[in-house]
């Protein structure tokens, strides 16, 4: 399996305590070291980083830790590969344009026999995974069922959220979907979330010796939402989604969520 970790703001913020407890699971605190990528979203530009070698050994990876990138929307992922060989073109996120914006997608888990059902002709996967068939699928029904984007995003949310629904039943399928103004995520059985505002407080890594004041780093104003597979610090309250949940956020703020059946651990 892999791990997701996504981001959702009212104000541009960098990633970058988050992203290094991320970087330690691939390859030093979890075994998902067959490549990563991070798109950081800048109005309807974005910025993408990916790369074939695990994280924690990344030049890369290095470089997005030391240049804190600010932005309202990022999704990010590592890899632990088990369709699709180690390679650039398989590592995720993956980027498609739909409706003249830039979306960004990426995936956690593995679908079985969907090769008769997931089927696209418009989008085309570059690579070889499960994962980025299911995104081509999800935008070429996004595409088929509105012309445009609709002007209400609860439609969008609601036609999303039976995709997802569909896509589950080939397997374990935790998503993250933006397009630099809503981050949408899908839960099977693996995905948390958390909301920082004021009053801001302090934060330890699980994976890595490094704390942070947020108080120092914010505006009384801020409203961060990070989501993540598991939770990246432990002194803090997370949101674990059920199966078949689905979130999407907005500046930060929680704008629609379903919820899905309880799960037992």
């Amino acid at each position: 399996m892999c791990e997701l970790l996504g981001m959702s703001a009212n104000v541009p913020t960098d990633i970058v305590f988050s992203f290094t407890g991320l970087v330690e699971r691939g390859g030093v605190t979890g075994p998902h070291s067959d490549g990563w990528g991070i798109t950081f979203y800048d109005g309807k530009g974005c910025r993408s980083f990916r790369d074939h070698l695990p994280s924690c050994q990344s030049e890369v990876a290095k470089l997005v830790k030391n240049y804190p990138i600010k932005s309202k929307a990022v999704i990010s992922h590592i890899r632990q590969a088990n369709r699709g060989g180690v390679s650039l073109e398989n590592t995720h996120p993956f980027g498609r344009e739909l409706w003249g914006s830039n979306w960004t997608y990426a995936h956690n888990g593995q679908l079985s026999d969907y090769e008769q059902a997931i089927t696209t002709e418009r989008f085309i996967p570059i690579g070889q995974t499960d994962s980025e068939l299911a995104f081509c699928w999800l935008l070429e029904k996004m595409a088929q069922q509105f012309p445009t984007q609709p002007t209400d995003s609860r439609l969008l949310f609601d036609f999303l959220l039976q995709q997802c629904d569909f896509l589950r039943t080939f397997g374990v399928f935790n998503m993250l979907l933006s397009n630099g103004e809503f981050v949408f995520a899908y839960c099977t059985n693996n995905l948390t979330w958390i909301t920082r505002r004021a009053p801001f407080g302090k934060a330890k890594l699980i994976d890595t010796d490094v704390v942070i004041d947020f108080q120092q780093e914010t505006t009384p104003f801020d409203v961060v939402t990070v989501i993540a597979t598991k939770p990246l610090t432990n002194d803090e309250a997370w949101q674990k989604m059920t199966t078949g949940a689905m979130v999407m956020f907005c500046e930060g703020e929680l704008e629609f969520s379903h919820q899905g059946e309880l799960m037992v651990d």
